[in-house]
């Protein structure tokens, strides 16, 4: 468990903000709880997780995620397609890309992404480490502390 993202989090709650909201969209529910459980052990967070783009795309709507993690390769809406449509749709949290395939792959769906205004946290090849996922939560919390105090 790492004490630093643990920190991260307490200071974050502690400064009255909501936990950080994720949502995880992969088609492989064991990644979900894979991810979803590494997530737990780093504090506490409102964690939704998808299997299916479509129903991603509504709860991402819903939910309003500050963090999207999402795979790139799903078998009905592919996610370079979902980042799209997420983008289309105002979504303005942090993402992190996640994806099995050629680092070249991942490299042009975050150049994409990047293009259509969404906020890249990192792009990375699956499965995810902890420490990655530690880095990218740690990430996305102090953009949002920073969103929060310009906000206030």
């Amino acid at each position: 468990m790492n004490t630093v993202s643990n920190q991260a989090s307490r200071e974050h709650n502690e400064a009255g903000l909501a936990p950080l909201r994720v949502l995880l969209l992969d088609d492989d529910v064991f990644m979900l709880d894979v991810l979803s459980d590494m997530l737990e052990q780093m504090g506490q967070f409102d964690i939704r997780c998808e299997s299916h783009s479509e129903q991603a795309l509504s709860t991402l709507k819903q939910h309003q995620p500050d963090l999207l993690i999402c795979d790139l390769s799903m078998p009905d809406i592919d996610g370079i397609e979902f980042l799209r449509m997420a983008a289309e749709n105002g979504f303005r949290g942090g993402v992190v890309l996640l994806s099995g395939l050629h680092s070249a792959v991942r490299l042009a769906a975050e150049r994409l992404a990047m293009a259509n205004g969404l906020h890249i946290l990192g792009t990375f090849r699956k499965p995810m480490e902890s420490a990655e996922l530690q880095l990218m939560v740690n990430l996305q919390l102090q953009h949002s502390a920073r969103l929060a105090s310009v906000q206030a």
